[in-house]
């Protein structure tokens, strides 16, 4: 029954978001499928861990949604959630945004 246990049963599911994020760049599904949670609770987490990242020396990264038809970039947006379509061509051929964290120097 161990290999059932969520990734982060030692930790919280913060901290294990955390350490995901300094591994390298992760999208809402990568790290919902890494920590066995879904989508809409990394979500949620991911707020706390934006702002907890800067009082532990870390920059919040966040690689924003493209549109792989026009390449209109999302740059403006700041939710973790992938946009439904461009406001550009319409299309739904989206990339998700991906985010990280980068230590402060």
């Amino acid at each position: 029954m161990k290999d059932k246990e969520p990734y982060y049963y030692s930790k919280t599911i913060r901290q294990a978001i955390f350490d995901e994020l300094l591994e390298g760049m992760r999208t809402v599904r990568e790290l919902s499928q890494a920590l066995r949670i879904s989508e809409k609770e990394v979500i949620t987490h991911l707020t706390h861990v934006k702002q907890s990242a800067l009082n532990k020396g870390y920059r919040f990264i966040m690689k924003p949604s493209e549109c792989l038809n026009c390449g209109f970039i999302f740059d403006k947006r700041d939710k973790p959630k992938k946009p439904g379509r461009c406001p550009r061509c319409k299309e739904e051929h989206l990339t998700n945004p991906s985010f990280g964290l980068e230590k402060l120097l």
